[in-house]
């Protein structure tokens, strides 16, 4: 495991999520620093706060310096000249969990149109930078001319949309398949190690990877469940984390774009959270969703990891969430199968509002075929 210097923000909320993505993409750190701002304009840093990261440098001898915030090329280069360690921000790390993450074609297509985002995006910056001498961070970028290795980054993006575009339609020919045989969709949804791997293990009886660490799931899986002798399908996403730049929600757009084609989203809520973490991932996990223009009355909120808390903490949870008028929540815990089968139910009673029409069993074998993963 490699070693690294966090930089981050001075909150206990931000530092554990911190923590978290360093510890997903494989770093151990030896030192956290949480200056008052990662703002300024020639490092993210301040010059005292500098100084004191050049002496942890030297003594400690990180492999990286792990900056909790969006960096500039200009400051990334400042900071690798005077530190000379590779730097990553935030947005680089969260690629290479993704990277790490990505078992599926599609979902390695997805992280690396993320990446050539974000390289593009700083392209023409660095090369201009590399003229000034080649740091650490800076990819090898060499004597590259500036249109040469924009217009290759380009290229490259065209090359991966067209293979998306193309996984993007055999998606679409799945979704006809199970519409033309009237089967309901149920999505899991919510922010990253919320649980939703392991609910979907207990509804289903699948043994899909559970972790503690973020972005578990990439991909898209769907499987059939029954609840009272009537079948449906049930579907894992990628999970949501704060501060996600746009351009690598649109990269996951087609697996993303799941969730609009899903007759109910059961969007999972770790409510063994600190009230600031609980109210942070919260708002970030709605905003995604309305980004994504998914329509609220479709939704069931599910406060997961109940078996960590006592009966009034979850009430109290509820206020705060505001969720307290809506009829469509249920705390359950995915863990130890608490009011899985109440969940269930719900979903059950929700489905017959909605008119949900009967299967019959040879419906079903046939369908297997136009599951997709």
């Amino acid at each position: 495991m490699k070693s690294a210097i966090l930089i981050t923000y001075d909150k206990e909320d931000i530092i554990t999520e911190a923590k978290g993505l360093c510890d997903s993409a494989g770093y151990h750190i030896v030192h956290t620093l949480t200056p008052k701002v990662l703002d300024k304009r020639k490092y993210g840093i301040s010059g005292g706060v500098l100084e004191k990261l050049e002496e942890l440098s030297e003594k400690l001898r990180p492999d990286v310096i792990i900056f909790d915030e969006i960096l500039k090329p200009s400051q990334n280069y400042n900071l690798a000249s005077s530190l000379h360690r590779e730097i990553l921000d935030r947005e680089a790390l969260i690629l290479e969990i993704f990277e790490s993450r990505a078992s599926s074609a599609e979902s390695k297509l997805q992280v690396k149109l993320a990446q050539l985002r974000y390289e593009k995006s700083r392209a023409k910056e660095k090369v201009r930078l590399s003229t000034m001498g080649e740091q650490p961070g800076f990819m090898g970028i060499g004597k590259f001319e500036v249109d040469v290795y924009y217009n290759d980054i380009k290229h490259r993006m065209q090359t991966v949309r067209t293979k998306l575009k193309k996984a993007g339609k055999q998606r679409e020919l799945h979704r006809q398949g199970r519409k033309r045989m009237g089967f309901k969709i149920i999505s899991l949804a919510g922010y990253t190690s919320s649980g939703k791997t392991t609910l979907f293990n207990k509804m289903t009886g699948e043994t899909k990877a559970e972790s503690e660490e973020l972005f578990t799931t990439l991909s898209t899986t769907i499987r059939r469940i029954t609840i009272d002798q009537e079948p449906f399908l049930i579907s894992d996403t990628v999970g949501f984390i704060s501060k996600l730049p746009a351009y690598m929600i649109d990269a996951f757009k087609s697996t993303l774009e799941e969730l609009k084609h899903t007759d109910i989203i059961i969007v999972v809520i770790d409510i063994s959270n600190s009230l600031v973490e609980l109210r942070k991932k919260f708002s970030s996990c709605m905003k995604t969703l309305s980004e994504l223009e998914i329509e609220k009355d479709s939704m069931i909120y599910v406060l997961n990891k109940v078996d960590l808390l006592k009966s009034e903490d979850i009430e109290h949870r509820v206020d705060i969430l505001n969720l307290t008028e809506n009829k469509k929540w249920i705390s359950v815990s995915a863990k130890t199968g608490k009011n899985i089968d109440q969940l269930k139910e719900l979903i059950r009673d929700i489905m017959k509002s909605q008119n949900s029409p009967k299967f019959e069993k040879n419906d079903l074998e046939g369908a297997e075929k136009i599951f997709g993963n």
